[in-house]
Formats: structure tokens, sequence, C-alpha cells
């Protein structure tokens, strides 16, 4: 039987492992990786567009991190996030999202984080609805399993720092809630329900309702939080195993790092961190600092039921 510290361990471990499995083939289209890697995507391999090491992660294992590091026993210190967003931004990234880029050059400039997403809004309405805000957001709900509210509210104020349109928040939320029902031993077939639950964004709502039900071909997985939303519900649904999940995931082609990520969250808080093959943890480079935030992550959750009690 798997662990509740098993499957915390796993959604950071998933994220970060399909993370290094798909930063090295990002940006290939899914014809060139059918072609190139019939069997799919399967060891980490480093180089690709980013120069990566084996076993080196990219911006969406970096600002989970940035997350991660900043939760508490007391919760989360949100300008800490802020804080790490802006270490890492200014550390010279080898990828970054040019819509994070924008808006961590205005928290670089002085722009409260809070101010951040009205400005971005208001520059370009309808275009800030990349995936950059879910590609990070699994140690949200890691921290607030057991309180909802907070899930909800952390998820969209750690989105809207750099994504703050209402798809990106809300998908963020959705997201999260579909980790804590996984988390908490919640069957596949029930995921997508507990994803939209009281989400206020009918396009996220539709997006994974949507998702299963597609043929291969039809799935999206390219750069759109939707787009990636509708790929890693899809690859959850359709696999049967936390291995072919992510394989699948990011031999879609197209922005594969997250669209791996995403899934891989997604299987690790389900199948548990020994469902990912060795040779992919083995060489992971932040490895250890995962498996010892995940289980800080367990213990101030669980501290946080036994208040709620």
């Amino acid at each position: 039987m798997t662990t509740m510290r098993e499957r915390y361990q796993g959604t950071l471990l998933g994220l970060a492992s399909a993370d290094a499995l798909g930063g090295a083939v990002e940006f290939m289209p899914r014809a060139a990786l059918e072609r190139d890697y019939p069997e799919g995507v399967r060891e980490i391999a480093g180089g690709g567009p980013h120069g990566l090491r084996i076993g080196e992660t990219t911006d969406d294992t970096a600002m989970a991190l940035a997350i991660a590091r900043a939760c508490g026993p007391n919760g989360i210190d949100l300008d800490g996030v802020a804080a790490n967003f802006l270490a890492w931004f200014e550390s010279n990234p080898k990828d970054i999202g040019i819509t994070t880029s924008r808006a961590l050059s205005k928290l670089a400039g002085g722009v409260p984080w809070r101010e951040i997403g009205t400005l971005m809004m208001d520059e370009t309405p309808g275009k800030l609805a990349g995936n950059g805000a879910v590609m990070r957001a699994a140690p949200v709900a890691l921290r607030f399993r057991h309180d909802r509210e907070m899930l909800r509210k952390v998820s969209i104020d750690t989105a809207r720092m750099t994504h703050p349109d209402p798809m990106a928040t809300w998908g963020a939320v959705a997201l999260n809630q579909a980790i804590a029902h996984l988390l908490d031993a919640g069957e596949i077939a029930t995921v997508i329900d507990a994803a939209v639950s009281d989400i206020e964004n009918s396009e996220v709502v539709d997006a994974i309702q949507d998702s299963v039900d597609r043929d291969y071909d039809d799935v999206d997985s390219g750069g759109f939080v939707l787009s990636t939303l509708g790929a890693a519900f899809w690859c959850l649904a359709h696999c049967d195993s936390a291995e072919h999940a992510v394989v699948t995931a990011v031999s879609m082609g197209e922005d594969t790092d997250t669209t791996g990520s995403v899934t891989g969250a997604l299987a690790g808080a389900y199948y548990g961190r020994d469902a990912f093959p060795d040779r992919w943890l083995s060489v992971l480079e932040p490895r250890k600092e995962l498996e010892a935030l995940a289980l800080n992550l367990h213990s101030w959750s669980e501290l946080e039921e036994a208040k709620v009690e």
C-alpha cells in the first residue's frame, strides 16, 4: 500500500523527473518525436535547446522549489515566494517563459508582487494564459491538503504573481484540487470531478471535463494553460502507470517539460515515489532537496489537520 509520505515525495519527484525528461526535447513537434523515439522518450539524456546536464531540470522545477521553500509550519510566506522567484530570475536561468520573464522584470524593478498582475493585464489583456502557473503549483496542494480554502487562495496568489489571467489562476486551483484528491487515495475515475469542484471559470471547467474523451491526435500539448491541463488529465486517465503517463506526456511534443511536469505531479500523487524508475531518480539533480521538502510539507500538513480537529 502506498503511504502518504510516498505520495508526497512522488508528487515532487514526478514533477521534476518529468521536467528533466522533457526539457531535453522541448519544442520538438510530435511527428519528429514519433520518428526519433518510436518507443517514446524514455531516458533522461540532457542536452536539447537549453543544453541541460543529465538530470538537470528547468524552470518548472526551479519555480516549484521556490514555492516549497517558502512554506513552513505556519503556512506560506508569499513575500518569500516572490523573493525566491526574484533570486532565481536574477541567477540568469537557462529556461524562463516570456510571461514569467516580463512579470519578474517588474518585480526586479520594484513593483510589489500584488500589483504585477493588474499591470500586466492592462498591458496585454487576454495574452497571459500560459502554463507557467500550473507547472509549479503542486507544493501548494501538498502544504494545504487539509485546508481547501487556503489551497484555493494560495494557488491563486502564487499563480497571479506572473500569470494573472483567470484561466491560469483557476487552472492552478483545479490542478491542486486534483492533486489533493489523489493524495487522499481518490480514484483517477473521479479526479475530474474533484478538480473542477467550485471552479469559477467555465473555460477551465470545460477544458478539464472534455479532456479525457478526446482522441490522442486531438490532444494539444502546447504552452496554453488549458492545453497543458487537458493533456495531463488525458495522460493520467489513459495510462496505467506513472512512467507510462509521463512518457506519453513528454512524447506528445511541443511544451514537453511542462506537459510532463504537470502529468508527473498528478501521477506521483496517485502512484507514489516508487512508481518512477530508478534510472530517472538516480540522476535527478535536486532529488535530495525535493524528498526533504516533500516530507516537510507532509509534516506541516498533518499539523494543520491536527489544528482543525
